[in-house]
C-alpha cells in the first residue's frame, strides 16, 4: 500500500520532540497525513538533544534530522547560524531524496519556502508553504533587525516563494491580507486555523494536583503559558503587578521560555514584584491540561502593530481547557477578533500596564465577572479549531494541489 501513497516531502527546522509551536503542530498534522502519504520530514537538530538519531520513523513518519547547529536560540546571532546551517543542509537533503509528489514547507525558519521552491522545481512537483507568520515585518517590527539592506533581501527572497507557490495556508484572514501586500495571489491562498487536540485538552478541575503541587491552588491566578518571546507583550503583565502590590490573592505565573526570559525576570526583581510574579519552564505535554486548567484567566499578549504579522497558536489551548482569557492586542489582530467573536474573554489595547491592573483588580475584587466566558471558548475550539476539522481542510487542499499538478 506504502508504495501507491503520494510522497510528501516537509521541510521546517523543528519537529518532535521540540517543544516548539511549529515543532508540535508539524508533527500532530504529519502523522495524521501518513494515512494518507508517505511522509518524509527533513527537520534540524534540537537545542539540548543533540544526541538525537539522524533518521528515525515515528508514528508512520520518517524523519531525517540535518547536521545542523543547534545553539542556544535566545542570542539573534546564534540563532542566525542555526537557521543558515539548516537550509545548507536541507538542500542537500532534498536534492537528494526521491521525488516527491508535493513539497510542503512551515516558515520556520522564514525563508525555507526558498528551499522548498528549489527541490519542488528540480523534481517538478507543486510547493505549498504554511505561513505562521510574516517576514521580515515581524522582526523590523520588533526591532531585532534594522538593516535596511538585509530587510530588503529577506523581503526579496520570500517574495519570491510566496509569489511562485501553488497554494500558501495562511493561518488567519488578517494575515491573508498581509499576504497579499507582499505579492503572494489571493486566489493561491487558503486560511486554515491552527488547532488544538480538544480530546486531549479538556478542562480540568481549578484546584488540581498541578496547581496544588506548585502552591496556585488558592487566590487567582492569572497565567501566561508558551513562548516568552518579544511578540508576546509580557512587559504588560509584570509591570500591571507593580499596581497590584496590596492584592495578596493575586498571582501571576509565566510558564515557558524563550528570547526574552531573562529580561522578564530581571525586570520583575527590579520592579520588586517576585511576590506576585512566578516564572515556571515549559510542562510536560501529559500535565499541560492541568497547568492549563489551573489559571483562572489566561493572559494572551501580542506586541503594538503585530496584527496579521503573528497569529498566538496558544490561544486554542487555553479554549479546549475552558478558560477565559485576557487579550491585550490591537482591535484588528485576529486574537482580539476571535475572543469577541466567541465572547470568552476580555480585550484591552497592548502596551498599556496600567489598563491591564485595572482590569485584574475588578476581577480579583469580584466588580467584574467572568461567568460563561470559559464554556463558550470551549464550544467554539470544539466547532472551529478542533485538529479534525484542521486536517480535514488540510487533506482537501493537498488533494487539489496533487491532482492539479498531475493534471
Amino acid at each position: 500500500m506504502s508504495e501507491t501513497r503520494p510522497r510528501l516531502l516537509v521541510l521546517n527546522q523543528y519537529y518532535w520532540p521540540g517543544v516548539e509551536a511549529t515543532a508540535q503542530l508539524l508533527s500532530q498534522l504529519c502523522e495524521a497525513l501518513a494515512e494518507d502519504y508517505e511522509v518524509t520530514v527533513v527537520t534540524g537538530n534540537l537545542h539540548g538533544q543533540e544526541g538525537l538519531p539522524a533518521e528515525e520513523v515515528r508514528n508512520g513518519v520518517r524523519i531525517l534530522r540535518t547536521r545542523s547547529t543547534a545553539f542556544d536560540r535566545t542570542r539573534l546571532h546564534l540563532r542566525a547560524a542555526n537557521y543558515v546551517s539548516y537550509l545548507a543542509e536541507s538542500v542537500l537533503a532534498g536534492l537528494g531524496g526521491q521525488r516527491p509528489d508535493l513539497v510542503l514547507c512551515m516558515t520556520d525558519p522564514p525563508i525555507v519556502g526558498d528551499v522548498g521552491l528549489v527541490v519542488a522545481r528540480r523534481f517538478d512537483a507543486p510547493l505549498v508553504v504554511i505561513s505562521q507568520d510574516v517576514f521580515p515585518e515581524i522582526a523590523e517590527r520588533l526591532k531585532r533587525l534594522q538593516s535596511k539592506a538585509l530587510l530588503g533581501t529577506l523581503r526579496q527572497l520570500v517574495g519570491l516563494y510566496l509569489r511562485r507557490a501553488d497554494r500558501i495556508v495562511a493561518i488567519g484572514e488578517t494575515m491573508k491580507l498581509r499576504l497579499v501586500e507582499k505579492g503572494a495571489p489571493g486566489e493561491r491562498i487558503e486560511v486554515i486555523p491552527n488547532w488544538v487536540d480538544t480530546a486531549e485538552l479538556t478542562p480540568r478541575l481549578r484546584n488540581n494536583a498541578w496547581a496544588r503541587e506548585h502552591g496556585l491552588d488558592r487566590g487567582f491566578v492569572v497565567m501566561h503559558s508558551g513562548n516568552v518571546g518579544h511578540a508576546q507583550n509580557l512587559d504588560s503583565l509584570v509591570r500591571a503587578a507593580t499596581f497590584l502590590r496590596d492584592l495578596d490573592a493575586l498571582r501571576i505565573v509565566i510558564v515557558g521560555f524563550g528570547a526574552r526570559h531573562g529580561e522578564l525576570a530581571t525586570l520583575a526583581r527590579r520592579l520588586e514584584v517576585t511576590d506576585t510574579v512566578h516564572f515556571l519552564p515549559y510542562q510536560p505535554r501529559e500535565v499541560l491540561a492541568d497547568s492549563l486548567s489551573a489559571a483562572d484567566l489566561h493572559y494572551v499578549g501580542l506586541a503594538r502593530g503585530l496584527s496579521g504579522y503573528v497569529v498566538p497558536s496558544r490561544l486554542y489551548g487555553i479554549l479546549a481547557v475552558g478558560r477565559p482569557v485576557l487579550v491585550a492586542a490591537d482591535e484588528e489582530s485576529e486574537t482580539a477578533r476571535l475572543v469577541r467573536e466567541a465572547d470568552c474573554g476580555i480585550v484591552v489595547p497592548p502596551g498599556r500596564p496600567d489598563v491591564v491592573a485595572t482590569t485584574l483588580r475588578s476581577l480579583v475584587e469580584g466588580s467584574l465577572g467572568l461567568g460563561g466566558m470559559g464554556e463558550r471558548g470551549r464550544e467554539y475550539v470544539e466547532r472551529e479549531a478542533d485538529r479534525e476539522v484542521a486536517f480535514a481542510r488540510y487533506r482537501r487542499v493537498f488533494a487539489d494541489v496533487v491532482a492539479s499538478s498531475a493534471r
